[in-house]
C-alpha cells in the first residue's frame, strides 16, 4: 500500500483496531503535552523537557533488568520514577549550587542519557532474546500502543485537566509573579513540583510514541505555536492543546497513508509546521504581518515628512493654495512621486500639472506634523 485516499484513512480509523487506537493515542497525547507544554514554555524551561525525556531511559533500562519482561507499563513506571529523580536533581543543583538552571539541565541530560545507553548496550548483549525491541523507546513506535496505553493516557490527561482547573488561579500567579506568590501564603514549592510533575508524566507518557530524542520537540512545538497567537494563558493552553492533538492526528494519517515512515518523527514534522505557520502568519507576532506594519509605518513616515517639508514652503505665503513647482520637492530626500499621489488622494494637497498647493486639511494637518516634528528635534 503506496498510498491511501484520505476517505479510505478515515474509514480506516473507525473500522481498523489499530489505527483507531493509535490515532486516539497521538491525539490524547498531543492534547497533554501541547497544555503541559505552555507552562514550560512559559516559565522558560524549554530544556526541561529533554532533560527529563533523556532522563527517563535508564528508568526503562533498570525497569527491564529488575523485571526481565517488557510490558509497557512497567518499563514506564520505571521511566516516570528515573524522570522524577532526574527533575528533583535538576532542582538541587540550581537551588543549592551557583549554576544557572539550563547548566543544570544540561548536565542531568547528559549524564542520565549515557547511563541509559550503557544500560542498553548491556541489555543487548544480554543472552535471551527478550530484550529485542527496547530501543524503540529511543524513537518510538506508536504502532505498539493497545487499548490499555490509550485508557492510562486518557485517565493521566482528566487528572492533569481536573488539576489544571482545581490550581489554576495558582499556576497563573506562580507563572507570572512568583514573588507576589508567595506574598499571597501560597505553597510555591508545592505548585512548582505539581507542574513540574504533570510535565514528568506527560513526557512519560509519549516516550513510546515519539521516544526519548523527539519527545521535547512535543511539548515545545504546539506551545510555541500558540503563544504566537494570543496574550491570555487560558487560550494559549487551549490552541496548544488543540494543536498537539491535530499533529497527532495528521502525523498518524500521513504515516499510516505513506510506507516506512515511523509515525513519530512524523507527529513532530507536523507540529513543526505548525510553528513555522504560526511564526509567519500570525496576526500580533508573525513576521508577515510585522513587516506589513513596517513598511506601512515607512511609508507613512516619508507622507509626513514630505507634507512637513510642504508645509514649510507654503507658511511663507499668506494664500496657503499659492501654487509651488514639484521640482522643489526633488531635492528632498524621501519624497517620491508616489507619495505626492497619495497625498493628493488623502486631500491634502492639489496636483495641477508640474504645480502643487496645499488645501485648508492639508495646510492645518502639515502644521501639526511640522510642529510635532520641531517639538522632537528640540
Amino acid at each position: 500500500m503506496e498510498f491511501m485516499d484520505i476517505t479510505e484513512y478515515i474509514q480506516l480509523v473507525f473500522t481498523d483496531y489499530t489505527l483507531r487506537t493509535i490515532t486516539l493515542g497521538t491525539a490524547i497525547l498531543g492534547a497533554v503535552t501541547g497544555m503541559l507544554g505552555s507552562f514550560a514554555v512559559l516559565r522558560k524551561q524549554s530544556l526541561l523537557g529533554d532533560a527529563i525525556s533523556h532522563a527517563a531511559l535508564p528508568g526503562i533500562a533498570i525497569a527491564f533488568l529488575i523485571t526481565g519482561a517488557k510490558d509497557s507499563n512497567t518499563l514506564l513506571l520505571g521511566a516516570l520514577v528515573s524522570g522524577l529523580i532526574g527533575t528533583f536533581w535538576i532542582r538541587g543543583i540550581v537551588t543549592k549550587t551557583h549554576l544557572k538552571s539550563d547548566t543544570a539541565l544540561g548536565l542531568i541530560l547528559s549524564l542520565f542519557f549515557g547511563f541509559g545507553m550503557l544500560l542498553l548496550t548491556f541489555i543487548q548483549k544480554q543472552p535471551n532474546a527478550n530484550q529485542a525491541g527496547l530501543d524503540k523507546y529511543l524513537f518510538g513506535q506508536a504502532a505498539t500502543l493497545v487499548e490499555s496505553d490509550v485508557w492510562i493516557m486518557a485517565i493521566v490527561t482528566g487528572v492533569c485537566l481536573l488539576v489544571m482547573l482545581l490550581f489554576w488561579k495558582e499556576f497563573k500567579i506562580l507563572l507570572f509573579d512568583e514573588d507576589y506568590t508567595k506574598t499571597l501564603g501560597f505553597n510555591t514549592k508545592f505548585i512548582d513540583i505539581l507542574i513540574t510533575t504533570f510535565i514528568v508524566l506527560a513526557i512519560v507518557l509519549g516516550l513510546q510514541t515519539v521516544g526519548v530524542v523527539l519527545m521535547s520537540a512535543m511539548l515545545l512545538a504546539p506551545a510555541a505555536a500558540a503563544r504566537q497567537w494570543t496574550n491570555s494563558l487560558g487560550v494559549m493552553v487551549f490552541l496548544a492543546a488543540i494543536f498537539g492533538a491535530l499533529s497527532g492526528v495528521f502525523g498518524t494519517a500521513i504515516s499510516a497513508s505513506q510506507n516506512n515512515l515511523s509515525t513519530g518523527p512524523v507527529i513532530v514534522l507536523v507540529a513543526s509546521v505548525f510553528v513555522v505557520v504560526s511564526f509567519i502568519f500570525s496576526p500580533s507576532r508573525g513576521i508577515l504581518f510585522k513587516h506589513i506594519r513596517f513598511v506601512q509605518n515607512r511609508n507613512d513616515l516619508q507622507l509626513h515628512k514630505t507634507l512637513a517639508f510642504m508645509y514649510h514652503i507654503a507658511e511663507t505665503h499668506e494664500d496657503i493654495s499659492h501654487p509651488h513647482t514639484i521640482k522643489i520637492l526633488n531635492n528632498f530626500r524621501g519624497y517620491t512621486r508616489s507619495s505626492l499621489k497619495k497625498l493628493e488622494d488623502k486631500g491634502y494637497i492639489i496636483i495641477k500639472g508640474n504645480m502643487w498647493s496645499l488645501t485648508d486639511h492639508g495646510f492645518e494637518t502639515a502644521s501639526n506634523l511640522y510642529n510635532q516634528q520641531h517639538r522632537t528635534d528640540e
